[in-house]
Parts: C-alpha cells; sequence; structure tokens
C-alpha cells in the first residue's frame, strides 16, 4: 500500500466516522494514528461527550469487534479474561470458554479512575 492509498483510505474512515461523531476532528485523527500505530489511546473528556460513540465507531467502520469493559469496585479478572462454563446436558457434562472482552479488537477500559487500586 502506497502512502497516497493510506491517506485516502484513512481520509474515508474519518469521514465514516466523523458522521456519527461531530466536532472532534483533531481528536478522531489522534484515535486513528493510535489504530495504525497499534497502540493504545487514551481519552479523556467530560462525561457524555461520546467517547464509547468514537471506540465503537472506529471499530465498526475499520470492522474490527469491540467490547467495552465498565471498571466497578466489583470487577474480577475473569470479567476480563472470560470463564470456563459447565454444561450439564443428559447427564453428560462439558466445560465450554466463554472469552472476555479481552478477546476483541478494539477494547474500551470505562471510568478507570472509578475503580479502587485493589480491583
Amino acid at each position: 500500500m502506497t502512502i497516497s492509498e493510506l491517506t485516502a483510505q484513512a481520509e474515508s474512515i474519518l469521514t465514516e466516522v466523523e458522521r456519527a461523531v461531530v466536532g472532534k476532528r483533531e481528536a478522531l485523527e489522534l484515535v486513528l494514528l493510535g489504530i495504525l500505530a497499534d497502540g493504545h489511546v487514551l481519552l479523556e473528556d467530560f462525561p457524555g461527550l461520546a467517547k464509547t460513540l468514537i471506540a465503537r465507531s472506529f471499530a465498526h467502520v475499520t470492522g474490527m469487534t469491540f467490547s467495552r469493559v465498565q471498571f466497578t469496585p466489583d470487577l474480577l479478572p475473569a470479567d476480563i479474561t472470560g470463564t470456563d462454563v459447565l454444561h450439564e446436558q443428559h447427564g453428560v457434562r462439558s466445560l465450554s470458554f466463554l472469552p472476555g472482552p479481552i478477546f476483541k479488537n478494539l477494547i474500551l477500559a470505562d471510568e478507570i479512575n472509578r475503580t479502587p487500586p485493589k480491583t
């Protein structure tokens, strides 16, 4: 992929995301840079200003899977990594793994600041 092709594709991604998130072009560009760099992005803003919508929109537009983790005081490791589930059918027991949100492409860790250090 050439630089001009990448630029055109990045512009089309930003245009699509801007259909849902209006007035945050600079923040959207920085989020896209984080995605292209295979990195992490910290979105800090007041409550209700489209942080979840930004993450969900980028996941949808780029074809990635999305998950959101609400950091609460009762959060357990299995809430993030997943857990084994026991199935019992006709006297036969079996275990199956139910994957947690960590197995998605794009994860939103929400309200980390509201969680006690123990969590």
